[in-house]
Formats: structure tokens, sequence, C-alpha cells
């Protein structure tokens, strides 16, 4: 299988560049710069490169640098914004805080004859977000693009199959981005199109068959779309080998428990256990308001019942999880930016009862997950059901998580999402969160004082960036009369109307 590293330098569309290379049927994988040596670039067999964008200057002394000795590799390199300056500058070139002025947004951008434009008419727009810029071009490079504040907007020395584009190419705003990067990846690499999801399932379970063979493996079941994807894809690699374990920990939604337990013991005949553990984690968050330590407790907590159940089970050394690659990025590694620990990653505690944790769905992204559970014959209303984070309502709930919280907020979100699946376009994901805050209401002509509860939907494919949708005001009106009507304690209700970035999808 060929692939392409994605070198990470800090840049916002970091991960959106590794979705749009799988995209064109070529696997990424992100890692960041100062985890991976040029040895170790070169023995991993990459077909490619591609610095990403950063929000340092790279001539400052704590700039991010990688080894220069990478340019040497004979693997084609694909600098963009910082990753296109940084390309220079370890070639030689110059870099200085841009003469004309920074660029922001959508440029035109005049295109020269090159391999990396084939296809792309010769005036197109693109997307700019810099202050610095090349102002002389290494030896060997020439320009291949300019814009009217932008000398070297796009350089090449195609000897070396070294490029770099001082604009975005993996943004939508940049309307040839996606033929551009199919140029590089399969004009320059040299790569195929053969990260197929059919084709990846079969290779999992395959691996699986073989690794598994005689272990008993415990799979930590949510009734999430990732969760639910890996209890099938390994119930077909070692069949009754296989044991869910669902816990119950009272952070669910409304009817969740019941829903997980029918459609898998029912409808799938999975060997699954349900284990009510709700005094246990409300116990362990009671006095907790801090969010990363809240996701580190319930991690924690998810581990010690699976311990626990494995015990009662028999012999089990094998732990299944559903972490998805977003989870694994966002919990951060090296020197790389900790978004917000997932409690199946960066929540995980460093000792465990268990000799071997696996995690069959790791490499993947979101939309790459319902593929391949589409690819194993899940029914599609299970497949493609909003996400549902593993800590559950305790990442939705700010402050203090008490059961009268839960309680409010429950009803709040059970009304919310009642009034959008009746929606004819309904959003990738939509929520209820209750706030710390409390304010004055009115009900039946006396004073009030509750909980304000915070509306989210967003929508997005890969759930690494996200817009917020525009609901229909009458849903929002009607979703707001019926929870400060129906739920006594809630007398205010708002909407959230930020994208990701700069906010996530959930609200710790």
């Amino acid at each position: 299988m060929d692939k392409i590293l994605v070198l990470d330098f800090g840049g916002q569309y970091n991960q959106l560049i590794a979705r749009r290379v799988r995209a064109a049927h070529v696997f990424a994988e992100i890692k960041p710069y100062n985890t991976i040596s040029p040895e170790d670039v070169k023995a991993s067999g990459y077909r490619g490169i591609i610095f990403t964008g950063g929000p340092h200057s790279v001539y400052a002394p704590d700039a991010p640098r990688c080894e220069k000795e990478l340019l040497s590799l004979d693997i084609p390199i694909l600098g963009i914004c910082y990753g296109h300056q940084l390309l220079a500058f370890l070639a030689g070139g110059e870099i200085a805080p841009a003469k004309d002025g920074s660029e922001y947004g959508k440029t035109e951008v005049r295109l020269q004859k090159s391999v990396l434009f084939d296809g792309v008419p010769e005036n197109t727009v693109c997307w700019m977000s810099h202050t610095d810029a090349v102002q002389c071009l290494p030896k060997g490079f020439h320009a291949i693009a300019d814009t009217a504040q932008c000398a070297v907007a796009a350089m090449a020395d195609d000897a070396r199959k070294l490029y770099g584009v001082q604009f975005h190419p993996e943004v939508t705003h940049t309307v040839c981005g996606e033929r551009i990067l199919q140029n590089f990846l399969f004009d320059v690499c040299g790569c195929s199109a053969d990260w197929q999801m059919q084709n990846v399932a079969q290779q999992l379970i395959a691996q699986y068959q073989k690794d598994l063979a005689g272990k008993k493996v415990l799979l930590a079941l949510s009734g999430g779309v990732d969760s639910s994807v890996a209890a099938v894809l390994l119930q077909k690699a070692i069949g009754e080998n296989l044991i869910c374990v669902f816990v119950d920990h009272g952070l669910l939604r409304k009817g969740e428990g019941d829903f997980v337990e029918r459609t898998f013991r029912d409808q799938f005949g999975v060997r699954l256990v349900r284990v009510n553990a709700e005094d246990w984690f409300l116990l362990s968050l009671r006095g907790v308001t801090d969010p990363e330590q809240k996701r580190k407790i319930i991690g924690e907590a998810f581990i010690r019942v699976f311990e626990k159940e494995a015990t009662a089970l028999g012999q089990i050394d094998v732990l299944a999880q559903g972490t998805i690659y977003p989870d694994v990025i966002e919990s951060g590694k090296g020197d790389a930016a900790v978004i917000k620990s997932h409690h199946n990653v960066g929540g995980l505690p460093a000792r465990m009862g268990f000799s071997q944790v696996i995690e069959p769905l790791r490499d993947l992204f979101k939309d790459e997950v319902r593929k391949i559970g589409e690819a194993l014959g899940l029914p599609r209303e299970l497949v493609w059901r909003q996400p549902f984070p593993g800590p559950g309502l305790g990442v939705r709930i700010l402050g203090e998580i008490t059961k009268e919280k839960l309680t409010l907020l429950r009803e709040a979100d059970a009304i919310f999402r009642e009034t959008v699946d009746a929606l004819e376009q309904k959003p990738s994901q939509y929520f209820a969160v209750l706030t710390e805050s409390r304010s004055v209401g009115v009900m039946g002509d006396a004073r009030t004082y509750g909980y304000t509860v915070v509306l989210r939907a967003v929508t997005t494919d890969d759930f690494m960036t996200a817009a917020w949708t525009r609901l229909p005001y009458e849903a929002l009106e009607k979703a707001s009369s019926r929870i400060t009507n129906e739920v006594r304690g809630i007398t205010r209700v708002v909407f959230d109307i930020t994208s990701k970035p700069p906010a996530t999808v959930e609200w710790e």
C-alpha cells in the first residue's frame, strides 16, 4: 500500500491535508515534525512527504524545523504555506516578512506550466494566510505561480521533485486545490489509489484472525458508531472469543442503554455484558470541575470496570477499543498540542490489568469508519447515527456532575434531538449542553431561577473541522419553548454558532 507522510508543524489545517489525501484513495498519516528521523522516513517507504502549515516564522530561533536531510532522500516533497517557506529555507533560500503586506483569504493566483498544475486554469483562486514570503529562491528552484502581492506563490525544483505552494490547496476555498494535490500524489509521487475501505475491512479481519487466534477479547462497547463497527469487525474475525462489555455509567442519553442492549444482543447476537456502574462513576467525579480531569477520571473508571468484568469472565488478556484517528490526534503526541484528552487515549491509566490493547480503527477518520461499517453490512441507521462521546454527558455538563444536572440535561437533549429529527435536512451532530450559568426567569407570574442550556448543531464530513448548522428559526423556537416548559430547572436556552476551529464540537 502506497502512503504519504504529512509532517505536522502545528497548522490548523493539518488533519484536513491527510483527509484530502485519503479522499484520493491514498493512505496518509500525520506525524509531528520532531518525532521521526530521516532514516525512519526512508525505511518506512513513504512515496511522498507533505510539509504542513504552521503559525511560526521559519527564521525565528525557536521555529519548528525538520532535518535538512529529508530533502536528500529522493522522496518528493510538497510544502504548504509554512511548509513552503521551510522547504525554501532548508534549501538555502531567504524568507522575510512579505514586502507588499500579508495576504489573507481568497486570492487570485496566476499559474505557470508545471506538473503540479496540470489541468488547472492559468488564472484561478486560492486561499492565502501568511505574513512571511519567499524573498530569494534557493538554488535549483524556479517560481511557478504569483499573485499581486506574492512573487513566489509557488516554486519547483523538478529535478529533485521538491515543490512548495504559499497557498492552501487542502481547503475548499482554493478552487482547484483537489486537482493540485492529486497531481502531486499521482504524477509526482507515482502513488496508486489503493486505499479502499472494502479492502481495509478485509485486511483488518484477516490481521485479527491471525493475531488474536485462541485469545479472548473484551471490547469496550459504547453503542456509538466507532465501537459498533469495531465490534462487528472483531466478531467476524474471532467469533465467540469476543465479549462486548457495555458500561452504563449513568452519563448516557435518554433511553441509550436500552437501545444498545436491544441492538447488539437481539439484532446482532453479540455476546454482551451490561454493567450498571452509575454510582461508581458519579462518586469518582464528585466535586470535579476541570474538563481534563473529568476525562481522565472517566477513562480510568472505564478500565477498572473492564478489569473487574474480565476477572469475572475468566482469563481475558486483550482489551479492544473503538479509538479512531481524530481521538489520537486531539490527545496529542510528542510536542503536538493536546486539544483534549480522549478518555480512550490520553485518559487511559498507566497501569492496566490487560496484557494487550488493540484499536482496529485507530488509523481511520470518522467517515472512513462509516464506510467500513457499510462494507461489513451494518444497517444504515446505526452506521450513520450521530456520534456520542465515550464520556457521555460528562463532557456536556459544565462544572460538577450531579444526578440533578444529568436529569435536566437528558430531558433537554431528548427534546432538542426529537425536534431536529423531524427536519428533512439534519446536521451531522446535534445535542444540548448544560452550563453552570443560572439566570432569573418568569413562570406563572412567579420568579424562577434556573440553568441555561446551550443547543449545538454542526455539519461536517470528518469531524476534524465543522461548520455550525443554520437550523430553521421555527425549530429552534419549538425546542426552546418545549425545554423551558417541560424541564423544570431550565429557564434559558441559547444557540451555539461557533465552528470548529476555533471551537471543538463538544464543549469539554
